[in-house]
């Protein structure tokens, strides 16, 4: 089942690539702010509602003599709030980045920290080291993107914000914690899209809170409609399934390198969509990163090996 979970995460990361032109081809009056929160109240609703169906259907075909799902404790529960509060803070930290960096380098700071981070992360709570594929893998993807990145459009020029970099490693965190707590749960017998579901709820729940403080107008335009129904069902509810349901086959820091095909889905929409000219230097980035990501998939025929974390209920 490995290649079928890769295609999955990829699917997922190909969705999460088209965030930057959705917004791009919305309306003119909005706001980061105001699109996070949107997207986070619509995505992670839809994702809860999707994914606890999915989880009620797998529990009525769990055939009898299987072990029964594991009760929801204190650390279970704090675990899945925790991937809820990292989505939601996702989001202020990514455009943190993005506003004072830039697009590129925000993006590049944020994405390629992710695997990186992923790793040292589940290293450091099960003491096994990752393989040499992914190691060789994440070192072509990491350079791949940090190519797309600094090499930029054509004639383009940026700089670098301390505040800015700062951002963008808490957001590449966000999604390495995301990663590590999910993989926890689902090696502790929960089912990958209860996990999921808490995430979204919890994400829903938290985001709505600041909808009183945000100008939402921009809804009321057809435009603004189709981008926050994209954005949240799309790029969240579907994307976050996907990704979680892969990520049962895989290592979290697997996971989080497949996403690497985010930047690469982007750099794509820009050009063909957005009329957007990348230097030569990000050229070759999309190369670099569109090999690390086959060397990976290639990595990952097998299934992972189950070295299940001790999660009590």
């Amino acid at each position: 089942m490995g290649v079928v979970h890769v295609l999955a995460v990829l699917a997922a990361a190909m969705l999460f690539g088209t965030t930057g032109t959705s917004q791009a081809l919305g309306p003119d009056a909005t706001t980061p702010l105001s699109i996070g929160v949107v997207r986070m109240v619509i995505g992670g609703t839809g994702l809860a509602i999707i994914a606890f169906l999915l989880a009620a259907r797998h529990a009525r075909r769990r055939p009898p003599d299987t072990a029964a799902p594991p009760r929801l404790g204190w650390r279970a529960l704090a675990l899945m709030v925790l991937t809820g509060v990292c989505i939601s803070i996702y989001q202020p930290l990514f455009f943190l980045g993005t506003s004072l960096n830039g697009v590129a380098v925000g993006t590049v700071v944020a994405l390629g920290s992710a695997p990186i981070l992923a790793g040292l992360l589940e290293w450091a709570l099960t003491r096994r080291m990752p393989s040499p594929t992914w190691m060789g893998a994440t070192a072509l993807a990491t350079l791949g993107v940090v190519l797309l990145g600094f090499g930029g459009e054509a004639g383009g020029s940026g700089g670098t914000d301390p505040v800015g970099l700062l951002g963008s490693i808490g957001a590449g965190a966000s999604f390495a914690v995301i990663a590590n707590a999910q993989r926890r749960l689902l090696d502790a017998g929960w089912d990958p899209f209860t996990v999921v579901g808490a995430m979204g709820a919890s994400s829903a729940l938290i985001c709505a809170v600041a909808v009183p403080f945000v100008d939402l107008t921009w809804l009321a335009a057809p435009r603004g409609a189709a981008m926050a129904l994209w954005l949240g069902l799309a790029t969240i509810s579907v994307a976050y399934v996907l990704f979680t349901w892969g990520l049962s086959g895989l290592t979290a820091a697997t996971a989080a390198t497949l996403t690497l095909g985010e930047p690469l889905t982007a750099s794509i929409l820009g050009i063909v969509v957005l009329g957007e000219r990348l230097s030569a230097l990000a050229i070759m980035g999309l190369v670099v990163l569109g090999a690390g990501l086959a060397l990976l998939a290639w990595g990952s025929r097998s299934p992972r090996d189950p070295q299940p974390y001790a999660v009590e209920a």
